[in-house]
């Protein structure tokens, strides 16, 4: 049973700590629940702005984070807690039994899971899915397998198998021992930050990506999905909201990454600063009233336009002209790799990766839409991972990264295959004067693990080969998805609670 106050304030709900901020007024009110381990504390504002447009705001530490006691087995309990908190909720005479689950990425998987896979009589009414990791093999993983390292890393140094956050315990590790991520193998990391997380092994023998994408299609209540083009988790964003089988769904795309508005990307402009308390909450209203339109809606940000099209606008894919610069064969060498978080490229030396560029653009040019790279190439290893990155580089000669994507392939050595990298999908204008780079390398790290080039599991290898690659560069081709005129644009504020 619940105990403490129920008109607004601390509460303890099925064991858990419990926050509640009530609107002015008698009510009863529409309820927002979010379900975070990132600390309650910490949604304060949030949870006022909520209270100060009209609805209950509900906001509970998940099971065994920060105030909720209990054992902390991230993605293992939320469905179960959210239904009670969810039932909970609908018992108070505050409450007129309406119900938005809400959240930010982790806290994303909890409103997910409640609509999706919760008992019946505890689902919310509508969902609000911003940035969210969807499970532990989405975010462990990119879709073709390949280990998002650095990401992991971080989230399990500052957040795994404590009942706190220590959100800087990375930096300072890697301070003390910037080789902290090169050391092998991957497993044997927590020893190495002195801490005991058990459940980093595990989360590297998860293979389930894809369970609450498939149960979308199943849902029955409206769903807004936020991203930001610059987020890893966008194409899974893009997924759900494709895959939305409830009433309406609408999804809202910026040129942010993780943090949405508070981390603007390249290409962001005036235009794409968004209210997103005000808009949540537009949509909020008028999904609860069954006032939305149905189908598949919303907004996506153009970057460098300052301005937003419909959500789902795509171009038509139009292969970009190549010159190889250097790299037909080059050697990719774990000890050694690209590294994701360096834009420079060596010209002196071994080249450790294919490099390519099209001339300057003649006119500027609208790209939108899923970026590939198509490859005829060999490796001499047994497995082989392909690293594809896509630079634009100004006329003032500034470098910005537009896409990235990475592959695996297992291929008997030397066997040339004709393979497609995907970089995901990607609004940008680019202007007139600009040159498109494309490198492919054998490895992006520290954003992802290291093949060891041995057919051994890359979480696990605790030796590393190079590998010698070759491309034939008459057999890479560049293709992105390209507006043939101006598109129309829209407004966030009026096509997301339309």
């Amino acid at each position: 049973m619940p105990s403490g106050a129920t008109g607004g304030g601390p509460v303890t709900v099925g064991g858990l700590a419990t926050d509640v901020r009530l609107p002015a007024g008698r009510g009863p009110f529409p309820a927002v629940l979010l379900r975070t381990p990132y600390d309650r504390l910490r949604h304060r504002a949030e949870a006022n702005g909520w209270a100060r447009r009209g609805f209950a705001a509900v906001v509970q530490d998940v099971r065994g984070r920060f105030a909720s006691p209990g054992c902390w087995r991230p993605y293992g309990n939320e469905a179960a807690d959210g239904a009670a908190a969810a039932r909970w909720i609908r018992r108070q005479p505050w409450s007129d039994g309406r119900l938005v689950a809400a959240g930010a990425s982790y806290a994303a998987h909890c409103a997910l899971v409640l609509a999706l896979d919760a008992p019946e009589d505890a689902r919310p009414d509508a969902v609000l899915a911003a940035v969210p990791a969807l499970g532990a093999a989405e975010t462990a993983r990119e879709p073709s397998g390949v280990e998002r390292l650095l990401a992991r890393a971080g989230w399990w140094a500052a957040h795994g198998d404590r009942s706190d956050s220590d959100e800087d315990a990375l930096g300072r590790a890697l301070a003390a021992d910037p080789g902290l991520l090169a050391h092998l193998p991957l497993t044997g990391l927590p020893q190495r930050l002195g801490r005991d997380l058990p459940s980093w092994a595990d989360l590297w023998r998860r293979r389930d990506r894809g369970r609450l994408v498939s149960r979308a299609a199943h849902a029955a209540v409206p769903l807004l999905a936020v991203s930001g083009l610059h987020d890893p988790f966008a194409e899974d964003t893009d997924a759900l909201w494709r895959a939305w089988g409830g009433p309406s769904a609408r999804l809202l795309t910026g040129p942010w990454g993780h943090g949405l508005t508070a981390a603007p990307g390249p290409g962001a402009g005036p235009a794409h600063r968004v209210d997103l308390g005000e808009l949540y909450a537009g949509w909020a209203r008028r999904a609860l009233a069954g006032e939305l339109a149905p189908g598949h809606r919303g907004a996506l940000a153009l970057g460098g336009a300052d301005r937003w099209l419909p959500a789902g606008t795509e171009g038509e894919p139009r292969p970009q002209r190549l010159r190889l610069l250097h790299g037909r064969a080059f050697t990719a060498d774990p000890e050694r790799p690209v590294r994701s978080d360096d834009l420079a490229v060596p010209t002196a030396g071994t080249p450790d990766r294919c490099l390519l560029a099209t001339p300057p653009l003649p006119r500027p040019l609208d790209a939108v839409g899923p970026v590939r790279v198509r490859l005829r190439a060999a490796a001499d290893a047994p497995s082989a991972d392909w690293a594809a990155r896509l630079v634009a580089l100004t006329p003032e000669g500034r470098a910005e990264p537009l896409a990235t994507g990475v592959v695996r392939r297992e291929e008997p050595p030397g066997r040339k295959a004709e393979f497609t990298i995907g970089l995901g999908r990607i609004a940008r204008r680019l202007r007139a004067g600009t040159r498109l780079r494309l490198e492919v390398a054998g490895h992006h790290f520290p954003a992802h693990a290291r093949n060891p080039h041995t057919g051994e599991d890359p979480t696990t290898a605790d030796r590393l080969l190079a590998s010698r690659r070759e491309i034939d560069p008459g057999g890479v081709a560049l293709v992105l998805h390209v507006l043939p005129s101006r598109p129309a644009p829209t407004e966030p504020a009026e096509e997301i609670p339309r």
